[in-house]
């Protein structure tokens, strides 16, 4: 009687420790706000998104798409993050088999002396006088068998683990897309800031031309003393000037050209364009659909839910580390000191099996630490994902007012440039009639020059700007 009350007292206070095990720190979790509003700034509530075409039926120009395709298939960054979308990939396989039995196969031998005046060597030295003959001396060994063990996932611990994999490779795919968004965005605007600088290069010249006319024509009005050699000097200051910016512009396109090949993945070499008409290019009407649409079509923001996603199983994770842990082992082989014996059976059989349940008791700082870094992990991410989400929509609408704006911009700058181009032959009209001073002239030809290049870079934004709402709403990726 009284070894049974000791026992039920033993196992009494076990229970009270394994409950006492059991125990949690408080902690909280946090769901993110993902309201947005019905619609940017006022805009017109349509569900049609330019975000689901493909870079290939956004983009027009076969220059410009022949360039992105090479772009996706041969940039180094791409082909880096593919290896790490590989590597996710194997930690899902690492984690399903942390929750499957392990089975091993093995073998082994081992000979082995011992001492006479030892307790091995006197119980063989007994044995020996007992059974009238020799012990084996040195004593063998041998081993073959197999042995498995199983940790029985009953608080879905390993699982949970697992599937937290699964959507962390899903988050790194996210994050491939959102590189791929970003290589073809970055592609298309160095795109267009070539074919802008060679429209500047040709404004440029063309100036030049204008510039060196006057030239010879003051020059012939200070032959017949209608005008000075500080009227001549001041025109071949200002030839002299442009020609030098060609040089400048010329080392600008270098160094885009150079910028496009890297993103493509090679050396430096010429880029294939289309740099005519770019100044009557009609900026692509990008349809912007919904704000709610941004969930579903960009890539960092469902790269954001994916993460937050996982760190909510991180947590189970976590949580399951307080509970205890069963194992199961078992074994099966043969076992002889001679190997001619090794497969005898049933003598040289042997087998084992075996149970545990290990809880942790005492000392639990490092899971209680962990836990609690895995709760701060979620609301982390919880914050992150809101963090994204606004992004997304701030990014949308600068946009959508950014190209209302460089419309009604570049519309007044066309005007200007057409009252500047025919201020140009009135001002040599007025000047070659001595009803004009020469500085009238130059001034005028340079704020033609200046405005057609102004002209040119308000395009630009046009087309940079149409590319920029593209990728802000998710597109690019496909």
């Amino acid at each position: 009687m009284k070894t049974n009350s000791i026992i039920k007292a033993l196992v009494a206070v076990l229970i009270v420790l394994l409950v006492h095990s059991c125990a949690l720190p408080k902690v909280t979790q946090k769901d993110p706000n993902k309201n947005l509003p019905t619609t940017y700034q006022n805009e017109v509530t349509d569900s049609v998104n330019s975000a689901k075409a493909d870079w290939k039926t956004f983009f027009e120009d076969p220059a410009l798409t022949n360039l992105i395709d090479e772009a996706v298939v041969n940039n180094k960054e791409v082909n880096i993050m593919l290896q790490k979308i590989m590597m996710s990939q194997n930690e899902i396989q690492t984690r399903k088999g942390e929750y499957l039995p392990f089975v091993n196969l093995g073998a082994g031998a081992e000979v082995e002396k011992v001492g006479r005046y030892t307790r091995n060597g006197a119980v063989e030295e007994n044995l020996n006088i007992r059974d009238g003959k020799a012990f084996p001396d040195p004593l063998g060994d041998f081993k073959l068998g197999a042995t498995a063990s199983w940790e029985l996932d009953i608080w879905k611990k390993l699982r949970n683990a697992k599937k937290a994999a699964v959507l962390e490779y899903l988050a790194t795919t996210e994050g491939k897309n959102l590189l791929v968004t970003n290589l073809v965005s970055e592609v298309a605007r160095s795109y267009y800031e070539l074919v802008a600088l060679d429209n500047e290069l040709q404004n440029l010249n063309q100036n030049i031309e204008i510039q060196e006319n006057a030239l010879e024509v003051v020059k012939l009005l200070k032959e017949g003393a209608r005008t000075t050699s500080l009227a001549v000097k001041r025109f071949q200051a200002e030839v002299q000037k442009n020609k030098s910016e060609v040089y400048l512009v010329k080392q600008e396109i270098r160094e885009t050209e150079n910028e496009i090949n890297f993103l493509l993945g090679r050396t430096p070499q010429p880029i294939v364009r289309n740099a005519t008409d770019f100044i009557d290019l009609v900026p692509k009407i990008v349809q912007t659909g919904i704000p709610s649409q941004l969930l579903q079509n960009r890539p960092d923001v469902r790269q954001a839910e994916l993460e937050l996603a996982a760190s909510r199983l991180n947590i189970k994770v976590a949580k399951a580390d307080f509970y205890p842990s069963i194992g199961i082992k078992a074994g099966v082989g043969f076992n002889a000191f001679n190997p001619k014996f090794l497969l005898n059976t049933p003598e040289s059989l042997l087998y084992s099996a075996a149970a545990d349940i290990m809880a942790p008791l005492v000392n639990r700082n490092a899971i209680k630490a962990a836990y609690k870094n895995a709760n701060s992990r979620q609301i982390q991410a919880a914050f992150e994902y809101e963090q994204q989400l606004l992004n997304a929509y701030k990014e949308v609408a600068n946009q959508v007012s950014n190209l209302d704006y460089l419309v009604k911009s570049y519309n007044l700058k066309e005007q200007q440039v057409q009252s500047l181009t025919e201020s140009i032959e009135i001002a040599n009209q007025l000047f070659q009639y001595a009803r004009a001073d020469y500085m009238e002239v130059l001034l005028t030809q340079r704020d033609a020059l200046e405005a057609r290049k102004e002209l040119i870079h308000t395009k630009k934004e046009q087309m940079i700007a149409t590319v920029d709402l593209y990728k802000a709403l998710g597109g690019g990726w496909r």
